[in-house]
């Protein structure tokens, strides 16, 4: 049935004895126009943590991918052409209508992938304010002028560079969303939005309350899986903006060099934790498993490895482990959670043989590492001791609940092993020393750096991931500049002489 008042698509299956739970049923929006495709056929998102259908949404065709990008280019000069101030109380405007939906959005998101409720009402929060931070910053940006001929005028402008693909991920698609559509928008592109295949009605929640807030056809929204994202890289667009994982990334990069598009990735990560000798090992342990197990692990930013000094490792490991076993497993929308299901059991299968394989080579389970009964795709927190750098489970990325830990004789050996990695998103290091935390900012290969703190960090930070894990700043101000292209302009006199 059709809830009164419902946006266009927003059906549910009724919730009852012999029913299923409600069922959101996800529309597309093409050229401003709410239902539009569907041509492909539908696919059916599951609860990870009892399997029940949450979500159905449609299969976007090439054809339709082309048509959207084709609208998009119909109101690009429109919408580029609107004052910047106009754009800024546009977003306003969203962020309002988002925040309004901010229940709902928070439900979805944890129906579709799992995270704790209060979790996913913090990735709300974080992608409203990410909206407002824009809407601020985007009116006071300008060009710069330039002193050359004295008859002349010489100055930069910067302006949209017209039709951006955003490709989301659903680890945390509301704060990740926002931001991409968020910078984008406000600096006069229009989008053409495609939210992970994972987390389609979390999309759908966002883009239907930013439309409210949007001239029809600034914003466009594609569902489907990585057919639909590969068809809209390959599009004649402006940008293509990514964040996910780094094969999915490596693929955009390889269409967007056919079509010459500018490219934003944040790919995957294996970031390291180095806690150094001379730090309480039961603090060191308890932000190690802030790390590791905070979102079951799906976190771009997680802690994927750690190098632990000798003289503390012992009483680390054991606190690790002794964290580990007090956190609360079960679905997110139950209270109290604290660990709820990986994104589905495909996933969990690829985290549980990266840690069987990791404990036949020698690796020592000393907490979780076992696949649960009963319905779902949970998974425990996991410590794996006595691990070797050259592991797998070390080397490439897990994205689940499991902390490796491999024992350093020096920090500086931690600080090479660290930095020993095809990846370049973030790290951390956990010491004492400020001569350490110094080399620690100077010498790791990252785009961030934290020191005592896995997480954390002032609004608008901006950093560039490095080598596997992307290329461009993904958020913070500079996001702005990303999606604006600086045109140069040189006027003289005419004629040689004076105005």
């Amino acid at each position: 049935m059709t809830l009164p008042g419902g946006w266009p698509g927003e059906t549910f299956v009724p919730a009852g004895p012999g029913h299923p739970p409600p069922m959101h049923t996800v529309a597309q929006l093409i050229g401003g126009v709410w239902g539009a495709g569907g041509d492909g056929g539908e696919f059916v998102v599951h609860d990870p943590s009892d399997s029940s259908p949450v979500t159905s949404a449609p299969v976007a065709t090439a054809d339709e991918v082309g048509k959207a990008v084709d609208a998009a280019r119909g109101v690009a000069a429109q919408w580029a052409a609107t004052p910047a101030a106009q754009r800024a109380a546009a977003l306003h405007a969203a962020a309002d209508a988002v925040e309004a939906a901010a229940d709902e959005l928070a439900r979805v998101t944890t129906a579709e992938m799992g995270k704790p409720l209060g979790d996913a009402r913090g990735g709300v929060e974080a992608g409203v304010g990410t909206l407002r931070q824009y809407a601020e910053l985007a009116p006071l940006r300008g060009g710069r002028t330039l002193l050359g001929e004295p008859a002349a005028i010489d100055y930069l402008m910067p302006q949209p560079r017209g039709v951006v693909a955003a490709i989301t991920p659903w680890n945390d698609p509301v704060a990740v969303s926002c931001g991409l559509l968020g910078a984008a928008l406000v600096t006069g592109n229009v989008v053409l939005y495609k939210p992970s295949e994972r987390t389609p009605a979390t999309g759908w929640l966002l883009a239907r309350a930013l439309d409210q807030a949007l001239p029809p056809g600034v914003l466009s929204l594609l569902t489907g899986g990585p057919e639909v994202g590969a068809a809209l890289a390959a599009q004649e667009v402006d940008v293509v903006a990514h964040v996910g994982s780094t094969a999915t990334g490596r693929a955009i990069a390889a269409a967007a060099a056919r079509t010459g598009a500018k490219l934003l990735l944040e790919n995957g990560g294996s970031d390291p934790l180095v806690v150094d000798g001379d730090v309480d090992p039961g603090w060191a342990a308890a932000q190690a498993a802030l790390g590791s197990f905070a979102n079951a692990g799906q976190i771009c930013v997680a802690v994927e490895r750690i190098y632990v000094h000798r003289d503390v490792a012992e009483d680390f490991v054991d606190a690790l482990v002794e964290r580990a076993a007090t956190l609360r497993v079960g679905p997110g929308l139950e209270p109290g959670t604290e660990l709820g299901p990986l994104v589905d059991r495909r996933h969990r299968d690829r985290v549980h043989g990266q840690v069987t394989a990791a404990v036949a080579e020698g690796a020592r389970l000393r907490a979780g590492g076992t696949l649960p009964d009963g319905p779902g795709a949970f998974y425990p927190a996991t410590v794996v001791s006595d691990c070797r750098h050259e592991m797998a489970l070390v080397r490439e990325e897990t994205f689940g609940p499991v902390a490796p830990v491999v024992v350093v004789d020096s920090f500086s050996e931690g600080l090479r092993c660290a930095a020993d990695s095809p990846y370049g998103l973030a790290a951390t290091v956990l010491t004492g020393s400020m001569s350490h935390a110094q080399r620690a900012c100077r010498e790791l290969p990252v785009g961030t750096v934290k020191v005592n703190a896995v997480f954390g960090g002032a609004p608008g930070g901006a950093a560039h991931p490095r080598r596997a894990s992307g290329q461009g700043y993904g958020y913070g101000p500079e996001l702005l500049d990303e999606f604006s292209a600086t045109k140069m302009v040189h006027v003289a006199p005419p004629g040689g002489g004076h105005w």
